[in-house]
């Protein structure tokens, strides 16, 4: 497994496996990895000649009042992960070789972002489809895995792919969850004991929406403050947002007709965990 600091580098390292014909995989991240991360790369693995991993945490995407200089790291745990799943290219840059003296461009799409994530974290997708945008640019990949905790993410990348003509295929996989149900986050090590079981409320409250759209309720201002009302009476919870909106379009609804996104965003103590679950009618 070839560890790269330098654009140079992953690009002389992707070149070689494209001379030999690979079809290249790409697993964006910012480290610390957990099992979600990990089957990115087992897919990846399975479907490309070669896999390549970034790990950059990425500054343009945390707000001045955020977790980037506690955002866990452990580069040496990631690498011997990486190489545990069959990872190719591991891409490692520090924040100067991304962003470097006067950098000045980014990249944004609109309409997407401008609700749920969007708005509690202002500028944060701006600073997710620049690093992203670049990192396409720089590994050029065939295919580009994400996963689906983060949804809004996911359809922001491929609306961006798909308005920007860039010639890869994003492909989106299912939440990887612990057994007790809770969505695995690199986030989730913040957690006191306490904080760690009283968040099982969220999976808990969106197993209970689904069974209710399975029963028959379509009234999304119903489904809404059901789930609201089940986190809500968790007294560690705070809620940032929970919200429906149509799937994956992230319109509006006030009635399920389709496919629509339940997704909420709650804090426990220093961590505030996303999740999200399709309901399907």
């Amino acid at each position: 497994m070839e560890v790269c600091r330098t654009v140079g580098e992953v690009r002389a390292a992707v070149r070689r496996h494209r001379e030999r014909g690979a079809k290249i995989g790409f697993v964006p991240t910012m480290g610390y990895f957990h099992e979600g991360h990990l089957s990115l790369m087992r897919r990846a693995r399975a479907e490309c000649g070669a896999v390549v991993v970034s790990i950059f945490v990425n500054p343009l995407q945390f707000g001045p009042r955020e977790d980037l200089a506690e955002y866990p790291r452990d580069l040496e745990r990631d690498l011997r992960m990486a190489r545990e799943v069959g990872v190719d290219v591991v891409f490692t840059p520090a924040d100067e070789e991304m962003y470097p003296p006067g950098y000045c461009t980014y990249v944004e799409v609109l309409g997407l972002t401008e609700k749920l994530c969007g708005l509690s974290r202002p500028g944060h997708f701006r600073g997710v489809t620049t690093v992203v945008a670049k990192l396409f640019n720089i590994v050029q990949p065939d295919v580009a895995y994400f996963g689906q905790k983060d949804a809004q993410q996911a359809v922001v990348i491929q609306r961006m792919v798909r308005d920007l003509n860039m010639p890869l295929e994003v492909v989106v996989l299912p939440t990887v969850r612990e057994a007790d149900g809770l969505a695995m986050s690199s986030r989730n090590v913040y957690l006191s004991p306490e904080e760690r079981q009283a968040a099982l409320v969220i999976p808990r409250s969106l197993a209970r929406a689904v069974e209710a759209v399975k029963g028959g309720e379509r009234n999304v201002a119903v489904l809404r403050e059901m789930v609201r009302g089940m986190i809500a009476a968790e007294p560690r919870a705070q809620i940032d947002y929970v919200e429906i909106y149509g799937w994956p379009d992230l319109e509006p609804l006030t009635v399920l007709t389709d496919r629509a996104l339940l997704a909420v965003a709650v804090r426990f103590g220093r961590a505030r965990l996303i999740d999200n679950v399709v309901l399907e009618v």
